[in-house]
């Protein structure tokens, strides 16, 4: 394989000598890692692709970044929780579907109804429960797998949006 000499100034020593260190003692690899990712984004920005960062887990979560193409966006709420579901396609044709949930508090009477305004006021035995906020990241490998993974109005937007081409080119 042949040598490349990159010449990096005293400043960017200790960036080097921090990525040598977590690639193992290879810079080289950590190099080439870091230039793929620069080459992978650069070109899908230009084909209308951005580096999208989401948050997974229970509250905070952790974060998870891709790129891809936003298709869809949806939000259904109820009187006591909200979900919102974010569909993105990627430069490989695959689908994200990103789902963060708020947290949701419920208010049971003993006859395990809505405690309505009763639960309010705390009367008649009424139980209290709460989840915490919670987003999910799933990754689908077509169109036809999204269908049960969000609300109908939404996969009838992602399918037409699927149907129009990426690029149009116009010889004009």
């Amino acid at each position: 394989m042949p040598n490349k000499t990159i010449y990096v100034s005293d400043s960017d020593l200790p960036l080097f000598a921090r990525a040598q260190e977590l690639a193992g003692g290879n810079l080289s690899a950590a190099i080439s890692k870091a230039l793929k990712r620069y080459v992978e984004v650069g070109e899908s920005l230009g084909a209308g692709y951005e580096d999208v960062t989401v948050r997974v887990g229970l509250g905070e979560g952790r974060g998870v970044r891709f790129t891809g193409m936003l298709v869809g966006d949806w939000t259904d709420a109820t009187s006591n929780s909200m979900a919102r579901y974010h569909v993105y396609q990627g430069r490989s044709g695959k689908y994200v579907v990103h789902v963060e949930r708020s947290a949701e508090y419920t208010m049971v009477g003993p006859d395990g109804k809505p405690a309505g305004w009763k639960g309010y006021l705390g009367i008649g035995g009424v139980k209290y429960g709460a989840a915490p906020k919670e987003s999910t990241l799933e990754v689908v490998d077509s169109l036809e797998a999204l269908r049960d993974r969000m609300p109908a109005e939404l996969f009838d937007r992602v399918s037409r949006t699927a149907k129009q081409p990426m690029v149009e080119e116009l010889d004009i």
